[in-house]
């Protein structure tokens, strides 16, 4: 009975002993970048960029779009979403793939700001950590303002300001509904929704979009009805 107890006690020990290794090698990792550069640090250098622009000046349109796609529970959650992380994983399991997944926004502005897009659980664990640090730095808004001035958006834009100027010759203040939500679909894979490369796979991305939208109450069906409209003519 002893050995039968013996050798429950270690299979249960193995897996705690891994998750312990992986959540101290990701902590270790964080502290190593965070120590490089802190998070008001990490404020003035992208607030000293040519095109950085100040939420106030982003459309809400556009605001309520990346949200939505995005990270619908952003002002709800402190840097993980849960929800997302085991929604990610059971998809995970069935497609017996390990994909990235389930990432907030916080966690995007963790990963591009602060670490390697390689897709490792050392990375990842860190990437949380930063999230949290970020959470409990920042206000929600300010997140969201750093997250837009520093995502990739394709074609070698990596602010919505300079996006807005690429692909529609515009300053943020006059983009129209449709092309706010457009930029905001590119997002989630610069490479395939930008317009520049695929104009019909954004024009399917921006419905998926408004779908989101209409989803989680930002906009009514014939609201979004008018901006297909629109975006058709």
């Amino acid at each position: 009975m002893k050995k039968i107890l013996k050798v429950i006690i270690l299979i249960m020990l193995i897996p705690i002993s891994i998750c312990l290794f992986f959540l101290i090698d990701g902590y270790m990792y964080y502290r190593k970048e965070i120590t490089k550069m802190s998070i008001e640090k990490l404020i003035e250098e992208v607030e000293n960029k040519i095109n950085y622009s100040p939420i106030e000046d982003i459309p809400k349109i556009h605001i309520d779009a990346v949200i939505a796609v995005e990270d619908h529970r952003f002002y709800k959650h402190h840097g993980i979403d849960l929800i997302a992380i085991l929604r990610a994983i059971k998809h995970d399991i069935e497609a017996r793939n390990f994909a990235e997944g389930g990432s907030t926004i916080t966690q995007q502005v963790a990963k591009n700001n602060y670490f390697t897009q390689d897709k490792t659980i050392r990375r990842k664990v860190a990437e949380m950590f930063m999230a949290f640090k970020i959470e409990n730095t920042l206000e929600k808004d300010k997140i969201l303002e750093l997250y837009l001035n520093t995502s990739y958006f394709g074609s070698g834009y990596y602010t919505i300001k300079d996006a807005s100027l690429g692909y529609f010759s515009k300053n943020l203040q006059e983009l129209n509904s449709n092309e706010c939500i457009i930029l905001a679909g590119i997002l989630n894979a610069p490479s395939v929704y930008n317009p520049n490369d695929n104009i019909l796979l954004s024009k399917q991305r921006e419905k998926q979009v408004l779908n989101k939208l209409i989803k989680y109450d930002y906009l009514t069906k014939s609201e979004a009805n008018k901006i297909i409209e629109e975006s058709n003519k």
